[in-house]
């Protein structure tokens, strides 16, 4: 009954038969099939096969798989027996394709290359998977014939005393099974989108298929279907423009997630709906902030309170223990949240914006080779047992492959797939990693992959939309905008009357203070170019043209540069910029005391990373004297009168009071009242982006303490030599004398 349902489920969700396409898959799970779902038909598998393997028909995984089979077994070179009964020696070894591709999630189709999924059953990979070899066949050179007669020639006791074997000195002689299982391919085969990424990078055209982004409500829905008791999501953040691929409100938004709060009496976690889900979040590409993971470990603080910030009105009243700040390209605390992945077991959820780093933070942080000793002890069985069978004749050969492929097919028959969320990867101890690339969008679909015996999962979800920027950047270009390694900026001074363009005129920073110089140091990949801001804005306008400032803009979009909004620096580090002056070893004074202060912010760029800018200013430009009170002048009435008032009981009270000579005197006095303390006069700069947007600032992360160029001592100047002159004098003077 199960496996009956669980078919029944697999053919709505691939819509297969005369039925069409549920509503209820989204393109993101499956495009080929939300595309061209009113075309699949089915073939009876009575029905005659077809004489070759291309076909204009659409069809899916299965049919693909029994159709070749079908058509290999009737065009095999060997003759059947009489009666046309395929005998067990007869049929060769094949395999079929998977459900889903594992590099990128996809449900696997072979009809249309414009889709994501799509198998080239004519390719060299994909017919050496399904048809793996069953012989090897030797081709002899002069150099073996010369070998095998000067091995006939010599006498085989000399040979057996030097511990030689004259049998397996000839060529051929080595062990079939051997060769053969070095010849048989063990991983799966990914599609074409995703072989292309690994070894074309996204030159290729299948690497530039449209890919539909998921919205949080499906992934809501997602994570809902999951078979687990205990969930955990991993709210994966990128560092390099931190924090502005934080989701807002995401525990809401993906079913009211308790968070621990700052009162002692708050719990961990709660029970809902007999299924308990927590959030922890997860800071990747950390090697991005510092060279060292010592530097990175003194940045929590930091990281904890701008991301309190940025959750708003829920940051100050939660507890951010859940922070985890983590390098899997330098293996910097990976290995800490992969044990913590293993003892919570249940299902880990990796959640996040595209480029933020999910794919490769899976690949470190899962816990691969613990299905338990007797998994290992069947695996060695199982092998010794191919090698040993496969040292014997060719048909024999066939047998344990035909085995392996009969079990792996045997996973598949009873696999349960829901409305949105695909069925499991087959548990092995080393499993294939999804696809790790730049390009935006590499997991199509969610990427199940079970860990510990079953002992839970982790599951790799397609990122949401983060940015759009890159629609105003050249195609050619937009790789170039993403940031991959640290980056060590060069010192730029802003004077007055000057601007800094990145990408030659896609970002534009304008001092807005005068008389003021602003150094700004560019943690971005984009090429920055200094110049005078009439100039700037003719770049950004692109009115002007120069080879000395490539730009990577668009043809046509100057008209869309708008201002994004004018940034202040306001947050003062002086006490890490003034050096010496205020170092405890050193003069040791108080920030306070000292005649000028130095401010800084971060400009943030969504997507490609951060400015930061720095200036010095005199304290009294910013502390103004401003005056504690100041002087209200009032109309009150005559207190005679109010006391009149008050005392009165007689009802002509009123009509008296309207006489000319009893109305209300009026007095006016004086009074102080405490001022509204005054905006201090901050250095402010203003910045013009595409449509004004994609920009945002953030408290200094100091990166050009934690990232200037290192001073060795071969860059160092030494003591300049004495002058002679004056010796050369003296000398000349004493011998006058003489």
């Amino acid at each position: 009954m199960h496996r009956a349902l669980s078919a029944r489920w697999l053919n709505r969700a691939l819509s297969v038969g005369e039925v069409s396409a549920s509503a209820s898959v989204p393109l993101f799970l499956c495009p080929a099939v939300g595309a061209s779902a009113a075309r699949w038909t089915r073939i009876p598998l009575a029905a005659p096969p077809r004489p070759s393997l291309g076909s204009s028909r659409r069809l899916n995984h299965t049919e693909a798989t029994t159709h070749d089979a079908t058509v290999r077994e009737t065009t095999s070179s060997s003759p059947l027996p009489e009666g046309n009964v395929a005998t067990p020696e007869d049929v060769q070894p094949n395999r079929s394709l998977p459900l889903n591709c594992t590099g990128c999630g996809a449900f696997v189709q072979t009809t249309d290359p414009q889709q994501l999924g799509y198998f080239d059953l004519n390719s060299k990979r994909v017919k050496k998977w399904l048809d793996p070899p069953t012989e090897i066949s030797h081709k002899g050179s002069t150099e073996d014939g010369v070998l095998d007669e000067v091995l006939k020639s010599m006498d085989p006791t000399r040979l057996q005393e030097l511990g030689l074997d004259p049998n397996l000195l000839k060529v051929g002689s080595e062990t079939e099974g051997a060769a053969l299982a070095a010849r048989i391919p063990e991983k799966q085969p990914v599609c074409d989108r995703c072989h292309n990424l690994q070894h074309y990078s996204i030159s290729s055209d299948t690497a530039k298929l449209p890919m539909f982004h998921p919205t949080v409500e499906s992934l809501r829905e997602t994570i809902e279907e999951s078979p687990h008791k205990y969930n955990h999501i991993y709210h994966v953040i990128d560092a390099a423009d931190f924090p502005m691929s934080l989701i807002p409100r995401l525990n809401v938004l993906l079913g009211d997630i308790p968070l621990r709060t700052r009162n002692r009496r708050s719990r961990a976690g709660k029970f809902q709906k007999d299924r308990r889900t927590e959030l922890s979040f997860i800071i990747t590409r950390s090697d991005l902030l510092a060279p060292k993971k010592e530097m990175v470990d003194t940045m929590m603080p930091y990281l904890r309170e701008v991301l309190r910030n940025s959750l708003g009105r829920l940051g100050g009243r939660v507890r951010l223990g859940n922070v985890k700040c983590v390098s899997a390209k330098r293996a910097w605390w990976t290995k800490d949240l992969k044990e913590e992945i293993w003892k919570r077991g249940g299902a880990g959820w990796m959640v996040g914006k595209v480029n933020v780093g999910k794919s490769q933070l899976f690949e470190a942080v899962f816990p691969k080779g613990r299905m338990g000793n007797y998994q290992d002890v069947n695996t060695s069985t199982s092998r010794s047992s191919a090698s040993s069978s496969s040292s014997s004749s060719g048909a024999t050969d066939a047998e344990p492959i035909v085995e392996e492929e009969s079990s792996e097919s045997d996973q598949w028959e009873d696999v349960d797939i829901g409305d949105l969320l695909p069925p499991a990867q087959p548990a092995k101890n080393y499993p294939d990693m999804p696809v790790v690339s730049s390009l935006p969008g590499t997991t199509a679909s969610p990427i199940r992959i079970p860990f510990g015996n079953h002992k839970g999962e982790l599951i790799d979800l397609p990122g949401l939309a983060r940015s759009d920027l890159d629609l105003f950047v050249k195609e050619e270009h937009r790789q170039s905008m993403i940031m991959k390694k640290r980056i060590v900026p060069e010192q730029i001074s802003l004077l007055p009357g000057k601007s800094l363009i990145l990408g030659g005129g896609l970002i534009r920073i304008t001092p807005k203070t005068q008389n003021l110089n602003i150094l700004a140091y560019n943690f971005t990949p984009l090429e920055e170019h200094l110049t005078q801001t009439e100039k700037a804005i003719d770049f950004q306008n692109q009115t002007r043209h120069s080879t000395g400032v490539p730009s990577i803009m668009l043809d046509g979009i100057g008209d869309k540069m708008k201002h994004a909004g004018t940034f202040t620096l306001s947050h003062d580090v002086t006490k890490k910029r003034a050096g010496p002056l205020t170092r405890k070893n050193a003069v040791g004074l108080q920030a306070e005391n000292l005649p000028f202060r130095v401010l800084s912010t971060d400009i943030l760029i969504e997507g490609v990373g951060y400015v930061e800018l720095v200036a010095q200013v005199r304290a009294r430009d910013i502390n103004q004297h401003q005056p504690t009170v100041r002087r209200v002048s009032r109309t009150i009435g005559s207190q005679d009168h109010q006391e009149k008032k008050k005392k009165s009981s007689d009802p002509f009270a009123a009509l008296y009071e309207n006489r000319r000579d009893t109305k209300e005197v009026f007095v006016e006095e004086v009074v102080e009242e405490p001022a509204e303390p005054a905006e201090p006069g901050w250095p402010a700069v203003d910045i013009f982006s595409p449509e004004g947007q994609f920009i945002g600032s953030r408290e200094p992360i100091q990166g050009w303490l934690n990232n200037k160029p290192r001073v060795l001592a071969k860059h160092k100047k030494s003591r300049p030599r004495r002058s002679m002159k004056g010796q050369k004098r003296k000398d000349k003077m004493e011998r006058r004398a003489d």
